[in-house]
């Protein structure tokens, strides 16, 4: 059973630090101060239409903020992003090029499926939108066993990143306008299992923690691959967020029918207790590189440990995974004081801003810990601020009545 007196303490700590600054939630605080820095709109610094797989991280926690609160102006917001990179004959605006075959702008794609179902128009600009990334699937190059390329310029690589990216689009699609086509759902399928097979660490590892690497080159000759599988050679807590979120987010759309399901409610249920057990013991957060805890110049990572946060709070609600003591949800707790308390800094203006955040995490160079450490962290990275949002919206789902 779930350990409730303390939880509920713990809940009530955290409300009374909201109500300190005069907000009542952290979801809505991180939202409203992002909008109020015009993050997440579709355009860039320079006012111009991107393609951006971080607004589309942040327009899927502003549509369930929308759905949680009924205030339109998430409904607006996400709408005046998606108008501003998608014209109204349905061409996608910007940086996006479908022959480039990069799986990061597909992440607008939910939004775009959203929308187009809100408009009650089958020939909506919408879903000419999602028709072209559909388009790019097709023809995506992939390795010799299925599994797409996470860019035209890393032959053969698949990164953890890259299914938060395009599959949850893959799937949304496909459940919206072709459920019943098996052999897309069971490609969705092969994505996910094809990365966990090449990618999750063996017990003879090094500095194993039974987690998955940030990527792997199935041909074997970036100069990082394992000689095993071409796997990198560490676990970065960002890329494992991105594909946890996933998981929980892909059982929401895929039919439980299709065999697909079970095996990856499977990744998810071996996943969730070793990503719980890799929180450092004090603070609850994850490091940055999760196979050095530690190590001097390593550090605990803000859009990682929300990402988590985030899934294993899902993971539990919607019972994929059975909390039976109650420690994966003290767990994430915990988690969420430490970002309340370190990484949440309140404006004069009245906003938000969010800390600690890494820019960057590639597998273009060494993929190893001396590469990661050294990339620079960012205020307000709208890659942890909307991770944060997503946290806070499940953090506030809990069901105790304080």
């Amino acid at each position: 059973m779930v350990k409730l007196p303390s939880l509920a303490v713990s809940l009530l700590c955290i409300c009374k630090m909201a109500i300190a600054t005069g907000r009542t939630s952290y979801a809505v605080w991180a939202a409203d101060s992002a909008i109020a820095r015009r993050q997440g709109n579709g355009l860039d610094a320079n006012e111009n239409p991107i393609v951006s797989y971080e607004h589309g991280e942040f327009q899927w926690g502003l549509r369930q903020l929308y759905e949680r609160t009924g205030n339109t102006t998430y409904f607006d917001y996400i709408k005046q992003g998606i108008d501003n990179i998608v014209f109204s004959n349905g061409t996608v605006h910007g940086s996006y090029v479908l022959t480039d075959y990069v799986l990061d702008p597909l992440r607008t794609g939910p939004t775009m499926i959203y929308l187009h179902g809100l408009t009650q128009n089958k020939t909506s600009k919408y879903k000419i939108a999602a028709d072209t990334f559909r388009s790019q699937l097709d023809s995506h190059p992939r390795t010799t066993q299925g599994q797409f390329w996470h860019k035209l310029k890393y032959p053969n690589q698949g990164w953890l990143d890259g299914i938060y990216m395009g599959e949850i689009f893959y799937a949304s699609y496909t459940s919206t306008f072709q459920l019943s086509n098996d052999t897309a759902w069971d490609d969705i399928t092969n994505q996910f299992v094809l990365m966990f097979q090449n990618t999750i660490q063996n017990a003879t590892a090094p500095n194993n923690t039974g987690l998955m690497y940030h990527g792997y080159d199935h041909s074997g000759v970036a100069p990082w691959a394992s000689a095993d599988r071409g796997h990198s050679p560490e676990v970065w807590d960002r890329a494992l967020g991105w594909y946890s979120m996933a998981l929980v987010d892909i059982l929401d759309i895929m039919p439980q029918s299709h065999p697909g399901y079970s095996r990856i409610l499977s990744i998810l249920q071996l996943l969730v207790p070793r990503i719980q057990k890799a929180a450092d013991p004090t603070s609850g957060a994850w490091w940055l590189v999760m196979t050095q805890p530690g190590r001097t110049k390593n550090y605990f990572e803000s859009s990682g440990t929300a990402m988590f946060v985030y899934a294993l709070l899902k993971a539990v609600r919607l019972g994929h995974v059975y909390d039976e003591d109650g420690s994966i949800l003290l767990s994430a707790r915990k988690a969420y004081e430490y970002m309340v308390n370190n990484w949440v800094v309140v404006n004069p203006d009245g906003t938000m801003n969010w800390l600690n955040t890494v820019i960057v995490g590639s597998l273009d160079t060494t993929g190893d810990f001396d590469y990661y450490v050294s990339q620079v962290t960012d205020v307000n990275d709208l890659k942890g601020v909307a991770a944060f949002l997503l946290a806070s919206l499940e953090f506030e789902r809990l069901p105790i009545s304080l």
